[in-house]
């Protein structure tokens, strides 16, 4: 695996409303903080790009709407910001996808010559699953660290409910069998890139 030296770590949503079990219910893979916050670490230390993305929901009562304690970012993250030798980008969206945000994330992307992307966050079939489908069809190389992502029950047409590792698991087989990332583990990333 090669990770370019200009690669953006997309670190979507990791926001303390997700803190909040009782809104989201049972969530998978507890130790998705400490693989978020090594790879912020690799990134800042190699002088890679980093791209924070914070979702302001318009929903009244989202544990992230906007002005609420749950929209700010979780503290590991909140301490890391600005601490990087490379380009950081703050981006603020309503929707799923990044590429939907303010800034535009696709422009800045190819303003700075960035083709390859590694995204990592909260919800691994929402948000982060959003954003590296988008990124796959506007042609950039995405991958996403695994384990480095997490998610919550989910109940869907039919009656029909899945756990949080069957959502994960389906949202990286769709992701990675469908060709618009490569699905791997934060520490084959960090390995490649320190």
């Amino acid at each position: 695996m090669e990770i370019a030296q200009n690669a953006a770590l997309v670190v979507v949503d990791v926001q303390k409303g997700f803190e909040e079990l009782d809104f989201w219910g049972p969530r998978n893979n507890p130790g998705a903080d400490d693989s978020i916050a090594s790879l912020i670490d690799v990134w800042q230390s190699t002088g890679r790009p980093v791209v924070f993305v914070r979702h302001d929901s318009d929903t009244p009562r989202s544990p992230l709407r906007a002005g609420y304690a749950g929209n700010e970012f979780k503290e590991y993250v909140e301490r890391r910001r600005g601490k990087g030798a490379g380009a950081e980008l703050l981006v603020t969206k309503t929707v799923n996808s990044a590429f939907y945000g303010t800034p535009e994330l696709d422009g800045w992307l190819k303003a700075e010559g960035i083709t390859q992307i590694v995204v990592v966050g909260i919800q691994t079939n929402m948000c982060v699953e959003t954003t590296a489908r988008m990124g796959g069809n506007l042609g950039y190389d995405v991958m996403v660290a695994f384990d480095a992502t997490y998610t919550f029950d989910l109940e869907g047409p039919f009656g029909w409910r899945r756990s949080a590792e069957e959502v994960a698991q389906s949202s990286a087989v769709s992701l990675h069998g469908g060709g618009f990332a490569r699905v791997v583990t934060a520490k084959e990333i960090v390995d490649a890139a320190g």
